[in-house]
């Protein structure tokens, strides 16, 4: 068999699918292979690119293979939807993958470590526990309404919420009463979980001199500033702080033709995490301009004055991920702007 210069792997749970192509995209082989075999055909294989989405398990299998002395490329799966010949399969999935590692402007997502994955948890777990609170919250609301108690939205509320439902004089049924109490308890626990990992992220912020450099910025504190030293790959990569802001799909989404400029809303397309974070720290940072009144002339200032603050938070996001990129690549701490005299 001839050696691939370019091998598409279509991954899966078991079965997966290669597609080999020389350099000129010549097909050379098609090959269904199962998972405990895979390994074990690449080792044969002379060093070549071997491509794959970047989906649940590519991180794994790129570190495998890597270690083999193929130089792994992982894509984004909607860049290679487009190279997709009319039916969707395995084996059509398997070649355009392979057609789209051999362009030469195509992009990639940097392979993640052991450890980058590991630091990664944490978030992805927060955000599931915050998740399933709010879920106890809701239902708790939504199940007293049905007896007539009304409570406002927000957690801040709770409290209230918790004494009508202890208190033997309501009207709540006792049959009622105890499912609630699973409810609350189940809250509970939630809470001790969620400050649980909250500690282990400020222990972490502690420990990382990256992170405390940028909890100099403005609305950055210890979630976000960890969580950008743990899912941020190599900052290097991203050729000024715009290409970071919209690798967190901050930027605009362009829609435009005919040479004109047509701007929307923020595109969403990228690490929704950071993303998340950075708009919930502007958020705050508008707030208590709002309330104490931000730097006369500042930036913040003259958006307020003639921007709704929706608005003003998401390019107050933008901003602060510019500054972030600025201080990741080029070091130093965020000193805040001098008016002009």
């Amino acid at each position: 068999m001839e050696q691939a210069n370019t091998i598409g792997l279509d991954i899966a749970k078991q079965v997966f699918q290669l597609h080999g192509a020389d350099a000129a995209g010549h097909v050379l082989f098609r090959k269904r292979i199962i998972r405990r075999k895979l390994l074990a055909f690449l080792a044969v294989q002379t060093p070549c690119v071997v491509a794959m989405e970047a989906c649940a398990g590519a991180h794994y299998w790129a570190r495998e293979i890597g270690k083999l002395g193929h130089t792994v490329r992982l894509i984004p799966p909607a860049y290679v939807k487009p190279f997709v010949k009319r039916q969707k399969n395995d084996v059509a999935d398997a070649e355009a993958i392979c057609e789209a590692a051999q362009r030469p402007s195509m992009r990639f997502v940097p392979v993640k470590s052991e450890e980058q994955q590991a630091n990664g948890i944490v978030f992805r777990a927060r955000d599931l526990l915050v998740r399933q609170r709010t879920q106890c919250i809701n239902a708790l609301r939504g199940h007293l309404l049905e007896y007539g108690y009304i409570f406002p939205q927000g957690i801040t509320h709770l409290a209230a919420l918790v004494a009508l439902v202890d208190d033997p004089e309501s009207c709540l049924p006792e049959s009622a009463r105890v499912v609630l109490k699973l409810l609350i308890d189940t809250f509970t626990a939630l809470e001790a979980q969620i400050s649980q990992l909250d500690g282990e992220i400020n222990r972490r912020s502690k420990a990382d001199p990256t992170a405390r450099r940028l909890m100099t910025i403005p609305g950055v504190g210890p979630i976000v500033s960890t969580a950008i030293t743990a899912l941020v790959p190599a900052p290097q990569n991203f050729p000024a702080g715009r290409a970071f802001a919209a690798w967190l799909g901050l930027t605009p989404l362009e829609k435009s033709t005919g040479g004109k400029q047509r701007l929307g809303a923020v595109s969403k397309r990228g690490e929704r995490t950071i993303r998340r974070l950075l708009i919930i720290g502007a958020s705050a940072v508008v707030q208590q301009a709002s309330r104490r009144g931000a730097p006369k002339g500042s930036w913040l200032a003259q958006m307020l004055a003639r921007k709704p603050k929706m608005l003003v938070t998401v390019a107050l996001a933008n901003k602060m991920a510019r500054i972030v990129w600025a201080l990741l690549v080029k070091g130093g701490i965020y000193r805040v702007p001098v008016a002009a005299i």
